[in-house]
């Protein structure tokens, strides 16, 4: 194999049909792939669902994609609530063409098939209840109050003093200071020997 370098690889599964009944015709599919940025699937799913007359939604992913499907359903679960989901697992079966490498060398064959079965993903949010007696359902997520919806964040390590909120009795919030943080090191001062 040294010799031969991958030329393409197609999915053979490609046009299949989705394992889910009962689809809503508007619903968005997103597919997760390897070198695909978490934030920026899970902003678009966010915006998607928080739109008016959306429902559904559907992220699939086939080999080392299929973690990040499941990371971003799990962060829009939170941020949006009361979402139900079915997931489905199955095998994918890709087909990857070698090539030879260099100089083209007499043998048998220049190129290599390999087909591989590779394990897929698909996990479907709704908005509205779906069937509990399907295979892989999962009700809505009974969280605290408060813990849904978009979370802030706070700065962290700047320069000014921090401000804590403590609860102070019968007033509500109150800020309080809290210890200076020492400020970082300067590097241009910092002599490299």
């Amino acid at each position: 194999m040294e010799n031969l370098h991958r030329v393409r690889i197609v999915v053979e599964d490609e046009g299949k049909a989705l394992p889910f009944k009962d689809l809503h015709p508007h619903v968005a599919q997103m597919r997760v792939k390897e070198g695909s940025k978490i934030r920026n699937l899970v902003r678009y799913a966010l915006t998607y669902m928080e739109s008016e007359g959306t429902v559904q939604i559907i992220f699939g992913a086939y080999g080392q994609a299929v973690t990040k499907a499941i990371t971003c359903a799990e962060i829009l679960k939170r941020q949006v609530g009361g979402l139900h989901q079915i997931t489905k697992i199955q095998y994918q079966t890709l087909q990857e063409v070698w090539e030879q490498r260099g100089p083209v060398i007499k043998s048998p064959a220049s190129c290599l098939t390999v087909y591989k079965n590779c394990p897929s993903i698909y996990i479907l949010l709704s908005k509205y209840p779906l069937d509990p007696q399907e295979d892989g359902y999962q009700p809505p997520q009974n969280l605290p109050t408060g813990e849904t919806g978009k979370r802030t964040f706070e700065s962290h390590g700047s320069t000014d003093s921090k401000r804590q909120k403590t609860k102070a009795s019968n007033e509500g919030y109150q800020e309080e200071e809290a210890e200076e943080v020492e400020e970082p090191l300067d590097c241009s001062t910092v002599s490299w020997t």
